[in-house]
This record gives structure tokens, sequence and C-alpha cells, in this order.
């Protein structure tokens, strides 16, 4: 498969060019194109912004006031700089998308950062680490034109970096998308590209068709979005960075990842090769050099052992689920990542929860405990009274399993004390199912406790 992509618009190709204007009315989305990182031309930027404003439901801006460029060498290994310094003008102009550049010899690198980057959110398929390469020359000077069919696919891909969780959001991204992968479909795929192009066009043209189909229930779509992913990785002696090679892995591992949860036909099948292709992904995003791409593959990868473990009752798979979720712990921490973090702490009270009462284990219940009081540094009585009461239950249910299990007192007493909070809200907010759950787990606990006491006066 080969892509023309890089050939001035003729007229010929004018339809292939992104719908122009917004006909509908709805929502939009907000593209930032940042200052380009490059000592020759200061014009890409606004180039890009200005091309991309012409496509429907974006609306575009360049941000050109003065930051320090230098995290944008992904080889410095300053992350975090990237993550923040993104985060923060996403927040400042209430963007939804910001694109990077950089000046790599004759060719612009582009980066694409979303709202919520690495966090557990929304649909959007991108890591930061992808990158895609442009010739220079499309964006150099203010006369410069991008060619219809890059623009499409530029459109495409930061159109896939939108996450935004809201549900007329996510119906409209794919209604766009839908359009893009149509147009995309029309380009002429026997003329020929620079082979040193293809295979970042090949991923991000496999992103974009990820983006549009990945709740599908036909596994056709699978195989048709597995083969641009694999014919992206034969080219790998072309890859100009390992780290590439990784973030193809990656979305073949969030390919296999959306077919256990969506086609309906022999989902176990899919589990080996989600987990494969996710574990490759950490052979080249390790956890010192890419922190959080590695850190989110290992939140994927708990996620599926989870979904395994429920189907086969397959206990080392949730043990395999605590492992992952835990590695992912290391790098989500709560003050950089405080609701995510929250996150997966209820995650791993829950896992630890299923894991201590399977083996009947004390210790890992214990830790059970921990975590979910960990979720509630995040999701407070205050800030939260209807979740913060369900966690108290969570962790009533525990304490009152080892309570039974050890024959403790106290243990018990510590789970109607739980219960008591959590009824408390549960009765100012009026959720008569909750009630009368959590009223039968008392009564359940005061004859436990009676039935202790009776047993040590008798002794």
């Amino acid at each position: 498969m080969t892509w023309k992509f890089w050939h001035k618009t003729s007229d010929q190709q004018t339809d292939l060019a992104p719908s122009v204007g917004s006909p509908v009315s709805g929502p939009v989305f907000r593209i930032i194109v940042a200052d380009f990182y490059d000592n020759i031309s200061n014009c890409g930027a606004p180039n890009l912004a200005a091309a991309l404003g012409s496509c429907e439901g974006l609306q575009t801006e360049a941000y050109l006031e003065n930051f320090d460029h230098s995290f944008l060498n992904l080889e410095s290994r300053n992350i975090f700089d990237l993550i923040d310094t993104g985060q923060s003008i996403l927040k400042r102009t209430q963007s939804d998308v910001i694109i990077w550049g950089y000046r790599d010899n004759d060719k612009i690198r582009l980066n694409f950062q979303n709202n919520t980057h690495y966090e557990n959110n929304g649909n959007s398929f991108i890591s930061l680490m992808d990158s895609f390469y442009i010739p220079s020359s499309v964006v150099d000077s203010p006369d410069s034109k991008i060619p219809a069919e890059l623009l499409l696919l530029l459109y495409g891909a930061a159109l896939s970096t939108v996450n935004n969780p809201s549900r007329e959001y996510q119906i409209y991204k794919k209604y766009l998308l839908r359009k893009v992968v149509h147009q995309l479909s029309k380009i002429d795929s026997s003329q020929t590209l620079t082979e040193e192009y293809l295979p970042y066009i090949l991923n991000f043209v496999g992103i974009i068709y990820l983006s549009l189909a990945y709740d599908s229930s036909y596994d056709g779509d699978l195989k048709i979005i597995r083969n641009i992913f694999e014919d992206a990785l034969k080219l790998q002696s072309k890859i100009l960075q390992p780290t590439h090679i990784g973030c193809i892995y990656y979305h073949l591992g969030q390919l296999y990842d959306c077919a256990t949860r969506y086609i309906a036909n022999h989902p176990t099948s899919y589990f080996k090769p989600a987990i494969k292709n996710y574990q490759n992904t950490q052979k080249y995003l390790s956890k010192y050099t890419y922190p959080y791409d590695y850190g989110y593959v290992c939140y994927k990868l708990s996620e599926l052992y989870v979904s395994y473990w429920k189907q086969t009752e397959d206990i080392q798979a949730l043990r395999d689920a605590v492992f992952q979720l835990r590695e992912a712990e290391k790098v989500y921490t709560q003050i950089l990542f405080p609701d995510f973090w929250g996150q997966i702490q209820g995650r791993l009270g829950y896992l630890l929860h299923n894991l201590g009462h399977l083996t009947q284990s004390r210790e890992i219940c214990e830790l059970s405990i921990r975590a979910y009081k960990n979720q509630q540094k995040i999701i407070t009585e205050k800030n939260d009274p209807k979740s913060w009461a369900q966690i108290q239950e969570k962790i009533g249910n525990i304490e009152y399993f080892l309570g039974r299990l050890q024959d403790d007192v106290s243990l018990i007493q510590e789970a109607l004390s739980c219960f008591h909070d959590a009824l408390y809200i549960y009765e100012n907010a009026g959720m008569n199912a909750q009630i009368k759950q959590i009223k039968s787990d008392i009564d359940k606990a005061y004859q436990s406790l009676e039935k202790l006491k009776s047993s040590d006066e008798e002794e």
C-alpha cells in the first residue's frame, strides 16, 4: 500500500479536500498549533493553523508566545516538561488539542497532545510519542500550500486526538471521522511516495480508522486496521526512532483490546494478541525512558487481565492485573495526576479485595482497604458525598469479611462504623436501593457481633 500526499493539489484532487465551514450546528473542536521549534522559518505554525482552520468542525489558532522548546527534542527524555507545558497551554486557551512542531533537517515532526493525555478518559488512541513527518517545504513560506491529501490526513489526526468524553462531542467526532475515512479511501494508492514517510503515514491512517471503528462489532474492520499497522511494521528499517515502532505495537494492542470488548464472536481469542502487543510496546517504551506511555500500557494490561479473569476465573490473571496496576501506580502519582491516581487506587482496591477474598488473605485485604482510603483522598465526603459513601461501604464489606474470617469483634465494629457512615449519606440523598442493601448489611453485622460476643461469654 502506498499513498500520494506530497504533490501539489490538482483540479482532479480538490474533491479530496476536507469539508470547508461547519454545515451543522454543534460542538467545535479547538486546535492550537504551537510555534514550531524551528531556527529557519517562523511560518510553520501559522500556516498549519490556517490550513486546518478550513476544515469542518475545527477552530484553530497559532500559539506564538515565547517558551522553552527544548523538551520537543524527544530524545532529551524530559517528557514531564512536554506534558506539563502542553496541559498548561491547553488549559489557558481552553482547547482540545495542541500540535507540536519540531524541525528535523528538511522535515517537520508533528506530535499531538490532548487535554487529558495519559488518563483513562474518552477514546483517543494517539500517544504523545506518535510522530508524523511532513516536508518542511509545505509550511516554510507564506505562499506554501499544504496538498489536499496531506491536509486530510492531518485533519484526521487532529480529530483522532480529541479526547472529550462528552457524548455530543463523541457523536460529532465520529461523524467527521467517517467523512475523513471515506475521503481517504478515494486516494489512489497505486501512486508512489518516498518510503521514508510511509511508516508514519500508515501509522496515522491506522489511528484514524481505529478512532472511527474502535467499537465496531464487525471483525472485518479489525482485519483492515490490523493490516495497516502491520504494513507499517514491515517498514521498520525506514523508521527514524525505535520509539515509533513501540507506538505501532501500542496501537495494535489497542485494536485487539477493543476487540475483546466489542466483537462478540470468540472474544477470548483476542486477549493474547492484545497482551502480546502491549508487552512489545513496553520493550520500546520502557518505564525509565518513557514512563507515562509505559504506565498507561500497564493500566490497559491490567484491564485486560481483569476481563480475562472474569471470563476464565483464572486467579493468575487476577494476580497479573494487580501487578500491572501496581506498576501504573508508580508512574501516575497523586501530585501529578490526582484524578487518575484516584481511579487507580479505586481499581486497586477492587482487585485486591477480590484477590484477598479468593486467597483468604488478611494482608491482601488490608492492602485493599488502604487503596480505598487513598481513593478517598481524592473523592472526599465534602466534594462527592455519594461516591465517598460507596467507598465507605466497600471498606465496610472488607472489614466485615475479615471480622468473620478471624472472629474479630473489633473488625466487625469497624465495618458497622463504615456502614453507618454510608447509610447517613444515602438517607440524606434519598438513595432507596442503597439504603435497603446497607441496612441488610448492618443487620448481618449486628447478628455476627452478637454471636461472637455470646461465644466469648460461654468461654
